[in-house]
């Protein structure tokens, strides 16, 4: 009887440290790599977390140069100033607060592997090269803790093979945020086949946290709405190509019959038809017979002119 009594507490005790291990992480402690504009906007997001006040989060934002960390740190005040002179249109002061307490919670570095050893997420978003992301991961690997989540904000590349480049599959996903980050409220976390349930839990509630509405998607090209949006911005310019109507007509027809906001051409000027290009290209690469994934010689054309969009002047269409 004593036997039994001793294999059940076994037993017990086992799940009970099974249990907690399993808990999901309760991310605080954030480490944003790349200062660019996505970069930036993932960094002041924490303004609006519902548990920053009581949990103490803090935002370590790294790039390769302090006169970038100088630009974004610009960037973010002027962005918590606009939603100050909203917020706080009543009480200027208060608005001078929030803006001083949001800035005093983002630190900046140029030694991404001298900070990720107390961070409980690591979130990428730097250019998207596959080789660059890989380097950066393998290298991070080594110093951060066994605890710490790490994901990236690629919009177009495969999470699994940026996770491949490290020893942490398990806790590794893609947290892909949407431009203009603080404005956009849908996130897609990325599950790739050896990711846990555990990790892909804590980026949902972390996403949450920020007000912020999570989606969760498997490891296919694009995700969700990438995947969607991409062959319909390609099928029309095959459209205009093939001569079936004109992009002004077919940017009015998609505006007035489907009730969008923009048409495609006027959305792929906006976005940067070398965006576009770069996605489209990847995934012809992965999967050259998919009829979807067919380069565009217009598209080709206008980028290599530099006509990529409202960005540069001239795409489809011309800006003054």
């Amino acid at each position: 009887m004593a036997f039994v009594t001793r294999q059940f507490v076994r037993s017990v005790s086992s799940s009970s440290t099974a249990s907690a291990s399993a808990k999901k992480i309760i991310i605080k402690h954030v480490t944003v790599i790349g200062g660019g504009l996505m970069g930036a906007g993932i960094a002041q997001l924490q303004r609006f977390s519902k548990v920053a006040a009581a949990t103490g989060h803090t935002v370590m934002l790294v790039d390769q140069t302090e006169d970038i960390l100088a630009k974004s740190r610009k960037g973010i005040e002027e962005s918590l100033r606009k939603v100050a002179k909203k917020k706080f249109a009543e009480n200027p002061k208060a608005g001078d607060e929030f803006v001083e307490k949001t800035l005093n919670s983002i630190s900046t570095s140029t030694d991404a592997a001298s900070v990720v050893h107390s961070t409980d997420l690591v979130v990428e978003a730097i250019v998207e090269n596959l080789k660059m992301k890989n380097e950066l991961f393998k290298r991070l690997d080594k110093f951060a803790s066994e605890h710490t989540i790490f994901a990236s904000n690629t919009s177009s590349l495969h999470i699994t093979d940026i996770a491949n480049a490290t020893t942490r599959q398990d806790r590794f996903a893609g947290l892909h945020f949407f431009n203009p980050v603080p404005m956009m409220k849908l996130v897609e976390v990325i599950k790739t086949p050896m990711t846990s349930q555990k990790t892909t839990e804590s980026l949902i509630d972390f996403s949450k946290a920020l007000g912020k509405h999570p989606v969760s998607c498997k490891d296919t090209p694009g995700f969700i709405v990438n995947r969607l949006l991409v062959p319909y911005l390609m099928e029309a310019i095959r459209l205009h190509e093939r001569g079936d109507a004109s992009k002004e007509d077919i940017d009015t027809a998609m505006k007035l019959g489907a009730g969008y906001p923009m048409g495609p051409f006027e959305l792929l000027d906006y976005v940067g038809l070398d965006t576009v290009k770069f996605i489209i290209d990847g995934w012809h690469e992965v999967d050259a017979k998919n009829p979807l994934f067919q380069p565009s010689p217009s598209l080709n054309k206008l980028v290599a002119e530099n006509k990529v969009g409202k960005k540069t002047g001239e795409g489809y269409y011309k800006y003054k």
